[in-house]
């Protein structure tokens, strides 16, 4: 058995918009969908879901994926920014040690 272990495989978004099209149009599940086209079905769903949501259809106070982009590089620049500070704040200290000696 060469089952595929538990590696990430990385899709084009060219492919899952593809996919998530074929599902929404297709009267098979989505389960049957992902095994046609040799894809997680939760992976599936999940883009699915995602579509849906870009699409201002999904349940309230879901994210669009413009908004987790957004989230994602707020936080980046926050964590960027608060290593900034401390950075500064050491500077500071050693340069007012450096002053009273």
């Amino acid at each position: 058995m060469s089952k595929q272990s538990n590696k990430s495989r990385r899709y084009t978004a060219e492919f899952k918009r593809d996919a998530v099209e074929l599902a929404l149009a297709s009267d098979k599940t989505v389960t049957e969908v992902a095994r046609d086209l040799g894809v997680s079905p939760e992976g599936l769903r999940n883009w699915v879901n995602q579509a849906k949501t870009d699409r201002g259809q999904g349940p309230a106070g879901a994210l669009t994926t413009a908004e987790r982009e957004e989230l994602l590089r707020l936080r980046r620049q926050v964590r960027e920014l608060e290593q900034t500070v401390e950075v500064l704040g050491k500077a500071t200290a050693f340069f007012a040690n450096r002053r009273t000696k």
